[in-house]
């Protein structure tokens, strides 16, 4: 059974940053990309970052394109997710999610199997 535990949210001023980590265990990770998504209150999960088993390939939505940043440490099974010029609407709950099946980075909730508890991200105007 995997396990993912997310850390670093908090409440921060719009302009600053913020780490998240998310720690995994349970199983072998090996070829299993590993994303980010978010949930504002009221919304839809919606997808923020994923990162290949390499890490040599990444995938950004859009409004968070060139402000975040995902890394992953494979020999620690741990993924991050660098978060920069914060804005107001990037308040929301922060996931750490594994896919179903490796060799695959979809930006679809379904195609998740694996969640953390999340992590709440807070930022003021």
């Amino acid at each position: 059974q995997v396990q993912l535990v997310e850390s670093g949210g908090g409440l921060v001023q719009a302009g600053d940053s913020l780490r998240l980590s998310c720690t995994a265990s349970g199983r072998t990770f090996t070829n299993y990309a590993m994303a980010w998504f978010r949930q504002a209150s009221g919304k839809e999960r919606e997808f923020v970052a994923a990162i290949s088993w390499s890490g040599s390939i990444t995938d950004y939505a859009d409004p968070v394109k060139g402000r975040f940043a995902i890394s992953r440490d494979k020999a620690r099974n741990t993924v991050s997710l660098q978060m920069n010029s914060l804005k107001p609407e990037d308040t929301a709950v922060y996931y750490c999610a594994s896919p179903s099946r490796p060799y695959i980075r979809p930006r679809e909730v379904g195609l998740y199997e694996s969640w953390g508890q999340g992590t709440q991200v807070t930022v003021s105007s």
